[in-house]
């Protein structure tokens, strides 16, 4: 596949030794309702995979629970073989049951079976970067993770994993990972007007680890809404391209991962992300979070 580099927003980040770019694609929106089943136009899907790339994308965010397995099955026959330059992230440690919840599954033969169903799916003989999701779906919970995390990266010492990440996590478990063994980023709900990690973003940019936000708009109050409005329209833009812009002038360390399942949506984020906000602009969004948040 030949891919056409284009300006994005944003520059690069190293995942260990892999570089990334910081505007990245996030997959799970390629289903059907819920996360369940095949999307409703599969050559659409296909072919928001294959612009991403063509726009100079090197980051794809999946796990193989999305589906379970549809966004994967996606990704290999939109992308195989893969450029050199593309690495894709995964996630472990939740599964789906026939009601669509996402209960745990956390237990080394549970997380060995995910990492090979990732590895089949996608028909790589490594996965590039495997985060370990922690909590459930109200968040983060508090509690070690030593023992998944231990099933890991013993799966990286097999050579199945190139890079290690962690998902749904508090920063006492963040700092439990980076104990164990090397992590290299940490992938967490962060956005505007939900901040509770800016100390950890900042402590993770002085040690090289990168944050990636997951839900970039969710949780706005009214308030909060309308303040991301008056900058957007200010600016010719979107809340969600300011959203976008804010998140990558907000730290280095931070990649995003916007999903989108049209290939005229991912031009637009892409194009409008790289509004430059200034000091007037990014003090009208910090009282975002100040606001109710």
């Amino acid at each position: 596949m030949t891919t056409r580099q284009t300006s994005l927003p944003g520059d690069t980040w190293h995942l260990g030794d892999l570089t990334v770019t910081r505007f990245g694609y996030g997959a799970m929106q390629l289903t059907g309702p819920g996360v369940l089943g095949p999307p409703a136009d599969r050559g659409g899907a296909l072919d928001v995979l294959r612009a991403a790339v063509e726009l100079g994308i090197t980051h794809i965010d999946t796990a193989d629970v999305y589906g379970p397995r549809v966004v994967n099955d996606l990704i290999r026959e939109a992308l195989h073989p893969y450029p050199a330059s593309l690495h894709i992230a995964t996630k472990v440690g939740a599964t789906r049951d026939a009601a669509g919840n996402w209960p745990t599954a956390r237990e080394p033969d549970e997380i060995r079976r995910a990492v090979h169903d990732n590895l089949d799916a996608l028909g790589v003989d490594a996965l590039d970067v495997v985060n370990l999701r922690m909590g459930d779906a109200t968040g983060p919970q508090e509690g070690s993770l030593a023992r998944p995390f231990e099933t890991v990266l013993a799966l990286r010492e097999e050579g199945l994993i190139r890079h290690l990440g962690v998902s749904n996590v508090t920063a006492a478990q963040v700092e439990e990972a980076r104990r164990l063994g090397p992590i290299v980023c940490v992938q967490n709900m962060y956005n505007l007007a939900f901040r509770h990690d800016d100390d950890l973003i900042d402590e993770l940019h002085d040690a090289r680890i990168a944050y990636v936000p997951f839900f970039p708009l969710g949780g706005f109050t009214p308030v909060q809404a309308d303040d991301l409005v008056e900058v957007a329209t200010a600016k010719h833009s979107t809340p969600i391209a300011i959203s976008l812009a804010w998140l990558l002038q907000r730290s280095p360390n931070i990649l995003v991962i916007p999903g989108t399942s049209s290939v005229a949506h991912l031009r637009e984020n892409v194009a409008r992300a790289a509004v430059a906000l200034d000091d007037d602009d990014l003090a009208a969004l910090d009282r975002i979070g100040r606001s109710g948040g």
